[in-house]
């Protein structure tokens, strides 16, 4: 369950926040719900490009006890656009160094995810619109503090941006199982942008085919996966080990 404070619940107050330009991150309406008030959530929502998401009542519930089918949660940061992360790297003098989530919807793993990403100097990192986590005060806990300081971009379509990233100059890296490298025998030096993808499924079908390669982490034991979050660290301090060293 979040915390109540980044959560607003109720047909009016969720209505006002959106008209208002709250920093909405999500909206959880009942599914079924589809009427009166519900309708102009839904359609306000969608002229602002929040995302929706139907749950059972019984979610609902367990987040907030009076919801009337609708809950917003309340985003603690300010999104910006892909450009912006481009353009922090250029005032850097250095070379774009960004993290692509693909269906990461665990708020666990973005803050962790962000955490690394932040402390190893990533200019940024970039989120889809739709079946990503969103970004709660749970998830900034999750961070330690970093979703505060690092950029970060919500997209309407990530396949979109790769194809934006890749004229901008910058290589691609997918993570999988099955890649085209392991991760410290690949060049992670340059203009890069690494894309994690969930545990469950990994990246999704187009993504990977739009990644110009990618690596994976040699594993010996039992398991054969590991925590989303642990995989994406790895990846992002070898590619700071490359970068700082030229190796």
């Amino acid at each position: 369950m979040e915390e109540n404070t980044s959560v607003i619940a109720g047909r009016n107050p969720v209505l006002e926040a959106i008209k208002k330009e709250y920093l909405i991150s999500r909206i959880l309406v009942s599914s079924g719900e589809k009427e009166g008030s519900i309708l102009r959530i839904l359609s306000e929502a969608k002229k602002r490009n929040i995302p929706v998401k139907q749950v059972s009542s019984s979610k609902l519930d367990s987040i907030m006890s009076s919801h009337q089918g609708v809950v917003a949660y309340i985003s603690p940061i300010e999104f910006i656009e892909v450009e912006d992360i481009l353009d922090l790297a250029k005032e850097k003098n250095e070379p774009p160094f960004i993290v692509i989530l693909d269906q990461i919807e665990d708020v666990h793993n973005l803050g962790a995810i962000a955490r690394s990403a932040e402390a190893a100097g990533c200019h940024g990192i970039i989120i889809p619109l739709h079946r990503s986590a969103p970004v709660t005060a749970t998830a900034v806990k999750a961070s330690a503090g970093a979703l505060l300081h690092i950029k970060v971009a919500r997209v309407t379509n990530l396949n979109s941006t790769i194809e934006l990233l890749k004229k901008e100059g910058l290589w691609i890296c997918g993570t999988h199982q099955n890649a085209d490298y392991e991760y410290n025998k690949a060049d992670l030096k340059g203009p890069l942008a690494i894309v994690i993808g969930s545990e469950g499924e990994g990246m999704s079908h187009l993504v990977a085919q739009n990644c110009d390669f990618t690596v994976n982490i040699p594993l010996v034991g039992s398991i054969t996966s590991l925590n989303a979050s642990c995989a994406a660290a790895i990846v992002i301090f070898e590619a700071l080990r490359q970068r700082r060293q030229g190796s």
